[in-house]
């Protein structure tokens, strides 16, 4: 198997919060995560170049061959063709950019010391095309594609389980697939419109409407009468109802109620309270601005459509409404009636009613508790992680700058 050694490129910065707690490889677009698409197409093993503070839970192995690959790029077979031929000290650049190099383990010692590629033979992908992820909203925006992609890798020569005769199916049968264990039950699956990928023992509940591309992963549910409209992907051992239009979910998050969802991107272990709503459109159709973290400031995307951005363990109330274009951190709690700020830091606990912090030893407290309904360990490198977060994003909570002594939230609301 190859060596392959998934790198953090320049943009990492400009996609938080949700780099936050991940290398940019560990983001899930289409079915599976980047590291994975790699791990399918170069048939190897990934580790990582990273950010110090995250180094111990996603650790580099070096090798005596490696292939050096930009995280944020997605693999095709042009791509891959070219990676699988390259030779030791040669590197493929793209506007003067690494994508990915091979290099022994001197090599590789010699150029991680000096961080610089100019002794490599580099050769110019010119007008080679690939998919990248430069901004958070890429996620959301390649999905239709690279979910399409995935489909077709990931279930070809291969048979579905039976689908239920319950269900009315719209398009062609053999772009829906069911693996082992999943549950279909008395819904419309629409795949005229995009394929259809339920994972293991995934369960789409009655009444259910669908139409793709969904990809559904494993032990995720969609609750009874759900609407989701294509592309969206669901991450494993998530819930999800209500009203979902070209979303990802990345995984172990929770929007089990009605409510809409649009354009948006959902970490990790978030949960979204019932009712809770999404605007994606400006009644002006302007343009919508985002939180840029490098830019302390909002930036333009120039994108008509664009809903929220939640951070890794963040949740909101009952009845919550996120403005357009809204950005919120890791760790955040969100709650009251109107419309909180476009921007909401790490560890915040509030709404439109004012922010405090979210005190730290109570948010791991309940991380905890959270991840053990799902037999998951909160472990010493997890809260390592966060307590970094938490010191880094003190910047952005901007009403400690007045406080002699740092406000804290309760445990609950």
């Amino acid at each position: 198997m190859k060596n392959i050694i998934l790198f953090d490129p320049d943009q990492r910065d400009h996609l938080l919060p949700f780099t936050y707690t991940r290398p940019v490889c560990e983001f899930r677009v289409g079915i599976d995560t980047v590291r994975e698409k790699w791990e399918r197409a170069l048939n190897g093993r990934v580790s990582y170049i990273t950010q110090d503070y995250l180094c111990e839970k996603y650790p580099i192995h070096i090798g005596a061959d490696n292939f050096i690959i930009n995280g944020a790029v997605l693999p095709n077979d042009v791509l891959c063709n070219l990676i699988n031929k390259l030779n030791n000290n040669e590197a493929l650049l793209k506007d003067g950019d690494l994508v990915a190099a091979r290099v022994d383990s001197q090599q590789f010692y010699h150029l991680m010391a000096d961080n610089d590629i100019n002794e490599l033979i580099g050769f110019d992908l010119e007008d080679k095309a690939f998919h990248e992820i430069r901004h958070v909203w890429d996620i959301f925006q390649l999905n239709n594609t690279v979910l399409r992609e995935d489909f077709i890798q990931l279930t070809e020569g291969r048979i579905s389980q039976p689908i239920s005769d319950t269900n009315t199916i719209i398009g062609d049968l053999s772009q829906i697939f069911l693996e082992e264990g999943a549950v279909v039950e008395g819904s419309i699956l629409n795949s005229k419109t995009g394929p259809i990928y339920i994972g293991k023992d995934a369960e789409i509940m009655e009444g259910c409407i669908v139409r793709g591309p969904l990809a559904l992963c494993e032990h995720s549910i969609l609750k009874m009468g759900a609407k989701i409209y294509g592309a969206t992907t669901i991450g494993p051992y998530s819930k999800f109802g209500g009203e979902v239009n070209n979303c990802v979910v990345f995984g172990y998050s929770n929007k089990a109620h009605d409510g809409f969802l649009g354009n948006s991107v959902i970490g990790e272990w978030c949960n979204m309270g019932a009712d809770s709503n999404t605007s994606n459109l400006k009644n002006t159709y302007d343009e919508i601005k985002l939180w840029d973290y490098t830019a302390k400031s909002f930036r333009k995307t120039g994108l008509q459509f664009l809903g929220l951005m939640l951070g890794d363990h963040s949740k909101c109330g009952i009845n919550t409404m996120f403005n357009t274009g809204t950005v919120v951190g890791v760790c955040a709690s969100v709650f009251g009636a109107g419309y909180p700020r476009n921007f909401i830091p790490s560890f915040a606990w509030g709404g439109t009613g004012g922010l405090i912090t979210y005190d730290f030893k109570k948010a791991c407290d309940t991380i905890e508790r959270v991840m053990q309904r799902r037999d998951q360990p909160f472990t010493k490198k997890d809260r390592e992680i966060l307590e970094y977060i938490f010191e880094f994003s003190h910047q952005f909570r901007t009403w400690e700058k007045d406080l002699k002594i740092t406000s804290t939230a309760p445990a609950t609301n």
